[in-house]
Formats: C-alpha cells, structure tokens, sequence
C-alpha cells in the first residue's frame, strides 16, 4: 500500500507490551472482559473437536505441573488495552503452572504460550489464515496450527508454522502428511475424519481421560483373562502329570508284583 504521496507504506507493527519497558501505571480499574459475546465454536463439529483437544492435552500433561493448557479463553497481549485480545480454540503454555484462570494476560504469565491451534470455518479460515496468523506471530506464539473439520475451506485440512526470526514458516509434512509439534514432541495427524495426535516417542496415540481409562480398563481385563486361562494350563498341566505319575506308580507296582511271583 503506498501514502497519498505515492511512497510506499510500511506494514503497522503490533506493539506487544510485555517484550518493552512500560512506565508505571497508577490506573488499578482497568477490566479485562472474561467474555467477547461470540459463541464458542462455529458448529458442533467444531465445538467436539475444540473439547476433545483438550481433554487429550490435559491428559497427556496431567503430571506435568508446569503445563497451563485451555481454550476458548480471553487473551490479553497488551497491557492497559482491554480491547486488545484474542480467543485462541486451544492453546499450550509451557512454564507458567496450572491453575484456574479467568483469562490470560501475557505480561502476567511473562510469556505467550508456545503452541496454539484454531479449528477453520467458512467463516474464519480467512482470517485465521492472514490476520490471524500475522497476529499470534507479533505476539510470540512459538507454534500455530489450523485444522478444517469440514476439510473443504483451508489449502491444507491441517496446517502448520513455526516462528523464525518473527515470521511464521510453514512446516513440512512428514510422509504421511503428519505435521510435527516441537513445542508439544507431538505429531498432529489427520485420523480418518478426525484429528489425531501422536507421540512418536511412547509410539502411541494420544487418548482423552475417557479413552484413556477405558484402554486401562481393557488391559486389565485383558490381564485377568490371561491371568486365568495361565492358571487353568498350570492346573491341566498338573493334573495331566499327577494322573501320569498315578499310571507310573501303578505299573512299577504291578511289576513288583511279577517279580515277586516269579
């Protein structure tokens, strides 16, 4: 774009408070909305999908107290400027503990989280692919997928970037067009019609708490039922060799018994 002068125009730079020096404010009233009006999720694809990532993140980092992971959640990355936010569908930060929070106020945590994750619509793949993503990568976020539910909007039903030197740089699919997290270890893959993630470390798919309790569940069945059936071999095998040594007793005895006549 260029002035009314004719001379070129540079692109507006986003001024994200937490990375320079702020003079102090004395203002303590200013209010950080919970809410931005809008509904939650496109549709209920879109809102099952949301869920379900973040019950299998939530499982997956349960023991990790360092791992702060939610969505849907007002972001704040300026402070002072209540009307500077974004509501990321899902998002990682590494280093700032669990715990409740209202919202999330990046001077506060002292960082931006490092993975985040928004499931395109027909009415948000454009904005999530440009203003967006130039948005989440002013502010510091390290990683940023997008994934179409309805796989018909975005390029790609599943996208990914990793910043470099402030830029977002598309990351490469893997032979089988899964896309690698490195602030999550975690591989992001399609999954027939859903999204999956893998831990190519444990070699196994990442669950929800549901899931993952019905797997332990299964195991354990699964434990008992050959727990059982060893036993029963061990108690037929017994049998077998307590009849064989009756048999063998009663042919040594039955050869006594001929020697003896004779």
């Amino acid at each position: 774009m260029a002035d009314k002068n004719g001379n070129p125009r540079s692109s507006p730079k986003i001024d994200v408070g937490y990375r320079i020096g702020h003079a102090p404010t004395l203002r303590t009233d200013i209010y950080y909305p919970e809410t931005d009006g809008k509904p939650m999720a496109e549709t209920d694809l879109h809102r099952n999908v949301m869920i379900k990532t973040i019950l299998i993140l939530s499982e997956y980092y349960k023991e990790d107290s360092d791992a702060y992971i939610s969505g849907n959640l007002m972001m704040y990355y300026i402070k002072g400027n209540p009307r500077r936010s974004i509501s990321p569908d899902v998002f990682v930060s590494f280093g700032v503990g669990k715990g409740q929070r209202r919202t999330y106020q990046i001077w506060n945590e002292g960082k931006p989280p490092d993975f985040v994750i928004e499931f395109s619509s027909e009415n948000t793949y454009k904005n999530d692919l440009n203003a967006k993503r130039d948005l989440y990568a002013s502010i510091g976020i390290t990683e940023y997928f997008l994934y179409d539910p309805e796989r018909c909007h975005l390029p790609s039903p599943l996208m990914g970037f990793r910043l470099v030197d402030g830029e977002y740089i598309a990351i490469s699919p893997d032979a089988d067009g899964n896309l690698y997290s490195e602030s999550l270890g975690l591989s992001l893959c399609l999954r027939e019609n859903d999204l999956g993630f893998y831990d190519p470390v444990a070699e196994k798919w990442l669950e929800t708490p549901s899931e993952a309790a019905r797997s332990i569940a299964e195991k354990a069945q699964t434990r008992a039922e050959q727990e059982t059936a060893r036993a029963e071999q061990e108690t037929a095998a017994r049998q077998q060799a307590e009849a064989e040594n009756a048999r063998l007793q009663k042919e040594i005895e039955r050869l006594k018994a001929l020697t003896t006549s004779s």
